[in-house]
């Protein structure tokens, strides 16, 4: 018989990108008293990793756990950037509710729109908490209406446009039911999950049944599965059977090594776990996303929904420039495969796949962001490899028809630029769908459908025509018939003319030709490029060379040289600025474009076949 266990509230909190979810969970766990009184907490402590502290986003989705009132809230942190949405489609079939962060001055964004029709599609719960009231421009009323008309959209039951609204600052610590209460704690908030959020439900008397939604990996213990007991009770060291919706031939009789359950930041191990519980089981090494753990010699696998497919993809290959070998610890191929595959264990949105050599692997993901925070992951681990340009991946239909991945690309910017940002995304076969003003002064918001290689390498020159000022937001919008050709880059290169040094008087000379990349004193080779031309065509420089000295002076001759700082790409940029024909070379030390030939006749002669 089925119960609903009321003691338990499975949530995750959803939003767009910034719009302050991980600050959120960090005031609910102080508020619930999760941490001693003087424990000292780092700011936005669920963001463990190091590049999500860095650059202030989530990417894994994280289990937390807080009690209230005698429940046990079980709180999942997701990610908001869209390349990061197959983490958040997967988390959601552990919850009953969401909880739906908008910011008060922004209101409703793209990615906010992607996470919500997911939760909707399951029929879950909604609460939304507008967040950062207490910001000067906060417009907290009209936000209101805008999440009520994308509910509307997003065609929403009657039940679900009846969702409660809280107003929060998760920065300053309170939530209030009503804008004109008075502004204390999180309490309005716990309130309103226990009462809104249904309890799970479940059969604890029938066999038990676990859905595998997350993997973590440990070093000492292997495959850690993350997952909600939907049914029957789970204990320590019980036989359970390993099986797949999607997958008849996957089934196998294994046993729970370890059992674990959340408990603030940490997981705590437990004899057994019953319906509702969101569990951690170890010991199985056998064990993927989407698999089910079922009790009992008949085994019944839980459906899992499809995760979406990747969109892009990069050559990862092993670095085999002149400089190779010199900075990094695994530069080997296999090396490189070991550590990708490994990376399988954890990220269910990526691809990787074998090519005809040995030394190249080909790395599919869910956009350009997704695929750079793994390239920074392996450089910071001492990994040195190369990447290519990112391409996407094209399907045919069943004509034979080539289709391509488009992108739905908002972009907030002042009306100044807004000119310029059409005229560009026009060239790379955007087509403008709505062009409305802002909610901020002075701006506007145009809505563009865009092939999605038409959005590689598009976020720096955009950066730079909005002078820093314009927002860019994307959205996986479907697969549509080949828009054409496109030209990704209208510059050309400055390429190395030989193997060496650089010395102030040959990169003097150079810096007339364009932008430089680098500086006195480093080391290049024949083939790199050190910088970029402003017209079409690559040339070569000698920034190695020297001056020749003579008897006689000319006068000026002794004056310094001055250079033009260099302009140092970053690893996003320089992913950006790769054409197809050249190659990243990435080291946990350096970044170095190159030509992916590197002898200047050879490259000339391939150019002409």
């Amino acid at each position: 018989m089925k119960i609903n266990r009321d003691d338990v509230r499975n949530i995750a909190i959803i939003a767009h990108v910034d719009h302050g979810k991980t600050t959120l969970v960090d005031e609910l766990l102080k508020q619930s008293g999760t941490f001693r009184e003087n424990q000292e907490v780092a700011e936005r402590v669920m963001d463990s990793n190091d590049i999500e502290r860095e650059r202030g986003i989530t990417i894994l989705s994280k289990n937390t756990a807080i009690h209230y009132k005698g429940t046990k809230i079980n709180i999942i942190d997701t990610p908001g950037h869209a390349d990061f949405g197959g983490e958040v489609e997967r988390v959601l079939k552990m919850v009953d509710g969401v909880i739906l962060v908008v910011d008060a001055f922004e209101g409703p964004m793209p990615q906010t729109k992607f996470v919500l029709m997911k939760a909707l599609e399951l029929n879950l719960h909604v609460i939304v908490c507008i967040n950062k009231i207490d910001r000067p421009e906060a417009r907290p009323e009209a936000v209101i209406d805008e999440v009520l008309e994308l509910l509307m959209d997003l065609d929403a039951s009657d039940e679900q446009l009846e969702c409660p609204f809280v107003f929060a600052s998760a920065k300053s610590g309170f939530a209030v039911k009503d804008l004109n209460d008075e502004r204390v704690d999180m309490k309005p908030l716990f309130d309103t999950i226990i009462d809104y959020i249904p309890a799970p439900n479940g059969d604890p008397e029938a066999n038990a049944q676990v859905l595998i939604s997350t993997v973590d990996y440990n070093e000492f213990v292997g495959r850690i599965g993350v997952g909600k007991v939907d049914n029957g009770t789970l204990k320590l060291n019980q036989d359970v059977i390993l099986c797949n919706a999607h997958d008849a031939s996957k089934v196998k009789k294994v046993k729970i090594g370890k059992l674990y359950e959340f408990e603030g930041l940490s997981k705590v191990e437990v004899n057994e776990a019953t319906v509702g519980s969101i569990v951690a089981i170890s010991g199985i090494a056998d064990l993927h996303i989407g698999d089910t753990l079922c009790g009992g010699d008949v085994p019944e696998p839980i459906e899992f929904q499809k995760i979406s497919e990747p969109t892009i993809a990069m050559n990862f290959l092993v670095n085999d420039s002149p400089l190779a070998g010199q900075e990094g610890k695994f530069i080997t191929s296999r090396h490189l495969r070991e550590r990708l595959f490994k990376e399988l264990n954890t990220d269910v949105s990526l691809r990787v796949e074998e090519t005809e050599t040995t030394e190249c692997f080909k790395v599919s993901g869910r956009g350009e962001l997704h695929l750079s925070v793994l390239i920074e992951n392996m450089r910071r681990e001492g990994y040195e490899f190369a990447v290519s340009k990112a391409e996407v991946l094209y399907k045919y239909d069943e004509r034979g028809k080539k289709l391509e991945p488009m992108e739905i690309a908002y972009i907030d910017v002042p009306e100044e630029f807004s000119g310029t940002v059409i005229q560009k995304l026009s060239n790379r076969k955007g087509e403008l769908q709505g062009m409305t003003p802002a909610n901020s002064g002075g701006n506007v918001r145009l809505e563009f459908s865009i092939p999605s290689r038409g959005l590689i390498g598009f976020r720096n020159e955009f950066m730079t025509d909005t002078k820093g000022t314009g927002i860019l937001n994307t959205i996986f919008d479907g697969y549509e018939p080949y828009k054409g050709d496109m030209q990704y880059r209208k510059l050309g290169s400055l390429i190395a003319f030989e193997s060496g040094t650089t010395i102030t008087y040959g990169l003097f000379n150079a810096q007339e030709r364009g932008t430089l990349f680098i500086g006195p004193g480093e080391k290049v080779y024949a083939g790199m490029v050190v910088g970029q031309n402003p017209r079409t065509e690559d040339i070569e420089v000698n920034v190695c060379k020297t001056k020749h000295l003579s008897n006689t002076r000319s006068s000026g001759s002794d004056e310094a040289l001055r250079l033009v700082p260099p302009r140092i790409l970053s690893l996003e940029q320089s992913l950006e600025f790769i054409d197809t024909d050249e190659l990243l070379e990435i080291t946990p030390k350096s970044l170095r474009i190159r030509k992916k030939i590197l002898d200047s006749t050879l490259r000339y002669r391939s150019k002409k076949n």
